[in-house]
């Protein structure tokens, strides 16, 4: 199945590298795709309500990846949220999968893992929709 540019991801990461990396990934497998250094950014921009993914990462300075998972699911309950993290730990993970991650990744992570997780999520969301 095949996704449009009608389809935007937002990532949210602060290292400069990952979001270069995840906006070029996205954009060559047809997504649009809108990238922010922090959560407070995101929240702050307005493109939370026509996002069909968010993709987070678990520690950033000021508000961290999981608390801006628990703020988009309090007002977006069907966006799929993405959890990203280089910090290998199992607790953080189950609490992300538990308050409603549709997947958790620790990074370096396979491109098509993380497309196959975008993909998933987007066809869960439009037809819980």
């Amino acid at each position: 199945m095949g996704y449009s540019a009608e389809h935007l991801v937002i990532v949210v990461d602060d290292d400069p590298k990952i979001r270069e990396s995840l906006e070029n990934l996205l954009k060559a497998a047809g997504f649009t795709a809108v990238v922010f250094p922090s959560a407070e950014e995101t929240l702050q921009s307005g493109s939370l309500a026509q996002a069909s993914c968010l993709i987070t990462d678990v520690r950033m300075p000021g508000i961290q990846g999981l608390e801006l998972q628990r703020l988009v699911k309090r007002d977006y309950p069907a966006l799929p949220v993405i959890v990203i993290t280089g910090h290998r730990d199992d607790h953080v993970k189950q609490n992300a999968l538990s308050a409603g991650a549709a997947y958790f990744l620790y990074k370096p992570f396979d491109p098509k893992t993380l497309l196959h997780a975008i993909h998933t999520g987007i066809s869960s969301s439009a037809q819980g929709a």
